[in-house]
């Protein structure tokens, strides 16, 4: 069953990592794409990758219920971390920066802002906390064969 958290756990990442680090800022380096086109893409995107992550956590919490016995204070807490992350990117960032496009898409002037730096940094701590608990998760497994 630990495999199952394991596959999870990388394919999330893939998924963020994918999506965050190529997709948002390559579709912004085609002429082709329009500003306000590229915006309404990645205000698209960054919903429906929110709502899988959701997913993704909820499928990961699940089946640690069946694997209870490898659960360490290292994977607790990695864990707990990933909730808080996703958690302040839902209700917190995200809305934030929709409301930034849609102000821009609305052709107001917006100030400059730091949201999409903590976003960034967000998803980069997201996804080192993914990869090491992948790693974890899968120590944790082969020492209890």
């Amino acid at each position: 069953m630990n495999y199952i958290s394991i596959a999870v756990i990388l394919f999330w990442a893939g998924f963020v990592s994918s999506i965050s680090f190529m997709e948002a800022w390559l579709k912004f380096r085609i002429e082709a794409i329009p500003l306000n086109v590229g915006l309404r893409i990645g205000k698209r995107i960054f919903r429906a990758l929110n709502r899988m992550e959701w997913l993704f956590i909820a499928s990961y919490s699940i089946s640690l219920i069946f694997q209870f016995n490898i659960l360490n204070t290292l994977i607790a807490i990695l864990s707990i971390l990933l909730l808080v992350i996703l958690a302040s990117q839902t209700f917190y960032l995200l809305p934030r920066l929709k409301k930034r496009i849609d102000l821009i898409l609305a052709g107001e002037n917006v100030m400059k802002s730091k949201l999409h730096l903590y976003f960034i940094t967000a998803e980069i701590l997201k996804v080192s906390s993914l990869i090491g608990l992948s790693y974890y998760l899968w120590t944790a497994s082969i020492s209890n064969v």
